[in-house]
């Protein structure tokens, strides 16, 4: 195992250390838990609180997207491990401002088991809350199944149109319609060229043939659809976008947002390449690109491939969209 780090049981303390010392100006940890990340400047009173949690291993996801404009804190495990239901109670406290806090998060059973307990112990304390389940995996479920799949890198959207319809000041429910409304039109599909490696195992999570590629792994090392030859980047761009519209067509004048997400260990070259292949399709299509998101959103740690995840929009959707927000892995300043 090759791996810049220390002890592997101090792994993700030293990761909060880090984020802490180099965003220290929009983030914190609450009350000295460094497995609670939450926002360092004060939201509005009545403001909607906007949270998330998950395992450690996947940055930007989750800590990257803490600030002005998304969330308003997150609680992490350990790599690819849920945290604890009290973690998650700690951080909806911090982020209620009297009007009742979203979770919103990837489904997957630890996380839905601990907020499920963490928002059923605040109700005696007549802390409102609602859970919004992020399950925009295609490749984890046929659609007749799609309330069981997997949240991926369809959630960062999630996240900035969940946050900016809380600056907006909407209602918990309002703001939790939004959110699913967004949802209701993402679909995310991945490819896995080569496993990663967890800290504390010290060996990788599963194996990829040198000529294989996995379509549809998920961001643990969940199987996925086939295991087939390496392809070229027009040909992966083409499965996964087909795939993607089988499941969510679209037609000529619509407009979408897509997102190519490297898993940690993939060029942003061959990103672009894949993005290349994308517009090219959509715009045979009469389909148009706002707001391209190119880069690495939710990763697998050291695992290389990509993900691809289109976003349709209409105009609410888009005017969320593009409403600012500052985090340490996010920023955008459009008026």
């Amino acid at each position: 195992m090759k791996k810049m780090i220390n002890d592997p049981e101090n792994f993700v303390s030293e990761v909060m250390e880090g984020i802490l010392m180099a965003y220290g100006d929009r983030i914190k940890i609450l009350d000295e838990d460094k497995r609670i990340l939450v926002r360092n400047t004060p939201a509005c009173e009545g403001k909607v609180g906007i949270v998330t949690a998950g395992g450690s291993g996947h940055l930007p996801v989750f800590l990257g997207y803490v600030g002005e404009g998304m969330l308003d804190g997150c609680a992490v495990g350990d790599v690819f491990a849920s945290p604890s239901a009290k973690k998650m109670e700690e951080m909806i406290r911090f982020a209620d401002k009297g009007s009742g806090v979203l979770c919103l998060y990837g489904n997957y059973g630890g996380d839905v088991m601990n907020f499920e307990m963490a928002c059923e112990n605040l109700a005696f304390d007549d802390i409102e809350t609602r859970q919004v389940l992020v399950k925009d995996d295609v490749a984890s479920r046929p659609a007749a199944e799609a309330g069981q799949r997997r949240g991926v890198a369809g959630m960062v959207y999630a996240f900035k149109i969940a946050g900016a319809a809380a600056d907006a000041m909407l209602t918990l429910k309002e703001v939790a319609e939004i959110t699913q409304e967004a949802l209701d039109n993402i679909r995310t599909m991945g490819v896995a060229l080569s496993p990663c490696i967890v800290p504390k195992a010290g060996k990788a999570t599963f194996e990829i043939g040198e000529n294989e590629l996995e379509l549809g792994m998920g961001i643990h090392g969940e199987p996925g659809i086939e295991v087939c030859g390496m392809m070229e980047a027009d040909q992966i761009a083409d499965w996964i976008f087909d795939k993607i519209l089988e499941d969510m067509p679209l037609l000529s004048g619509d407009e979408v947002s897509v997102m190519v997400n490297g898993l940690g260990a993939t060029p942003m070259e061959e990103l672009l390449i894949l993005y290349r292949r994308v517009f090219q399709r959509l715009a045979e299509k009469g389909i148009s690109v706002y707001m391209p998101h190119i880069g690495e959103f939710a990763t697998s740690m050291e695992m290389a491939g990509a993900s691809i995840t289109v976003f349709k929009l209409n105009d609410r959707l888009k005017k969320y969209l593009r409403k600012p927000a500052n985090t340490p892995f996010y920023t955008n300043l459009n008026k």
